[in-house]
């Protein structure tokens, strides 16, 4: 027995190195933008571009590369969209909240200790197993309409629109466009002839035609030495423990990571098949601990919370099924330390077919609903149209469990609710309410 087939038990998930590989490669193509979105959003805040970069792509795959070896899960992880967006704009640059980023980067350490200790005492994966099928189904679509929503703004397609919140980007003469269609439609293509690799190779081809239309530059150099990680390394500051927006920092951070890491694990994982028959997901502990021992690490470091991606789903929709996947998205962050300029030719509309392809994938688990159940039926869609629409995942989870909680009630079907249940959707409503 090789030395991959003993440690990610390939053969007993129906895998091979060559898929794995190549799973991870598209995950990565497909999350390579924090790379540099996250420092560009961080560094607003006064924190050093060059350092957020190495950081960044450190605290992610040494996140990632946990989720393969102690987890075995094909989920990547890095620092998230929407948490670094509310460290700069929420915490550190309002100044009702008068806190430095060193603050801030204290209350999430606060937070990923909080979430190693909520792991240990199994409440976490209590509540991640708990969750009704119905509810996985819907979060898992949900989240793939999410990851379209996000794949069509990138390439423009899906503009703001002041009269109707959303409308349609102007096709005529943008190349962004036209080049995110293609490839989508290449992706399309290459998946009806069952062409293996389609959602990497529609990347590099929209990427191919961006340069020679001369819209993607090319790098003056393919690689660069890294910048030291001294001025933001190890920089927490706790002198704000009696401030009390401190608290409402590290709560709002971590009520926000923790939901979203549930969604992600829980929808990615129900697309996947990598649920057990109970609709339970097996090593739950291990993944969730993964995620909490990230976001302490990634504070030490000097980003914010780490957390796992939606964007895994595009390698496990390629075949990844186990943690050699994430291996391979590990290894890349890493080497992307030496070779920033070429990661970063790839254009945002380069990716967002692939994300568009996979928020497809995703929804296909509607067809499993019952939908001759309403109190199943109507919960599962709400959490299915909020996360797109509050533009949140852990939006999306409050809402379909209030409502299935509440259905299952007013409709008599009280003992279909369990307690962990009950108390989710008792705290969701009082934090809308009263929050």
């Amino acid at each position: 027995m090789s030395l991959l087939e003993k440690q990610f038990k390939l053969a007993e998930n129906h895998t091979t190195v060559k898929t794995e590989v190549l799973a991870g490669v598209t995950t990565f193509m497909t999350m390579a933008y924090i790379i540099f979105v996250n420092p560009n959003i961080l560094s607003q805040t006064g924190m050093p571009v060059g350092p957020l970069m190495v950081a960044t792509c450190v605290s992610a795959a040494f996140a990632t590369l946990l989720m393969a070896f102690w987890a075995n899960y094909p989920i990547a992880l890095a620092s998230g969209m929407g948490l670094n967006a509310f460290f700069a704009f929420s915490v550190v640059l309002n100044p009702e909240m008068g806190m430095t980023w060193q603050l801030a980067l204290a209350a999430i350490f606060i937070e990923g200790i909080a979430f190693v200790l909520l792991t240990l005492t199994k409440l976490r994966e209590t509540i991640v197993n708990t969750i009704p099928k119905s509810l996985k189904i819907g979060i898992a679509s949900g989240i793939g309409l999410f990851i379209a929503f996000i794949g069509l703004q990138g390439a423009g397609i899906v503009v703001d629109n002041p009269a109707t919140l959303v409308g349609l980007g102007s096709i005529k003469n943008n190349f962004a466009i036209v080049l995110a269609l293609g490839g989508l439609i290449l992706i399309g293509a290459l998946e009806y002839f069952k062409v293996s690799g389609s959602l990497l190779i529609g990347i590099i081809a929209v990427t191919g035609a961006g340069i020679l239309l001369g819209k993607v530059p090319m790098p003056e150099s393919v690689i660069s030495a890294p910048p030291s990680l001294a001025p933001i390394f190890l920089q927490l500051d706790f002198s704000g423990l009696g401030n009390p927006n401190f608290w409402i920092a590290t709560f709002t951070f971590f009520f926000v990571d923790f939901f979203d890491t549930v969604g992600t694990l829980v929808g990615v994982c129900n697309r996947s098949g990598l649920l057990d028959e109970q609709g339970r997901l097996p090593r739950a502990r291990e993944a969730l601990m993964t995620d909490a021992v990230g976001t302490v690490a990634g504070a030490l470091l000097g980003t914010s919370t780490v957390t796992s991606y939606v964007e895994s789903a595009s390698g496990i929709a390629q075949g990844g099924r186990t943690g050699l996947t994430s291996v391979v998205v590990g290894i890349l962050f890493l080497v992307s330390i030496f070779f920033s300029p070429l990661v970063g030719i790839v254009p945002v509309y380069a990716t967002a077919p692939a994300l568009v392809m996979v928020g497809v994938y995703m929804m296909m688990g509607l067809r499993d609903l019952n939908f001759d159940d309403w109190t199943e039926l109507l919960p599962a869609m709400l959490a299915f149209f909020m996360m797109p629409m509050a533009y949140s995942i852990a939006i999306g989870i409050e809402f379909g469990i209030a409502s299935y909680v509440i259905l299952k009630v007013v409709t008599g079907k009280a003992k279909d609710v369990s307690w962990v249940m009950t108390g989710l959707a008792v705290l969701f409503v009082l934090k809308e309410c009263f929050a």
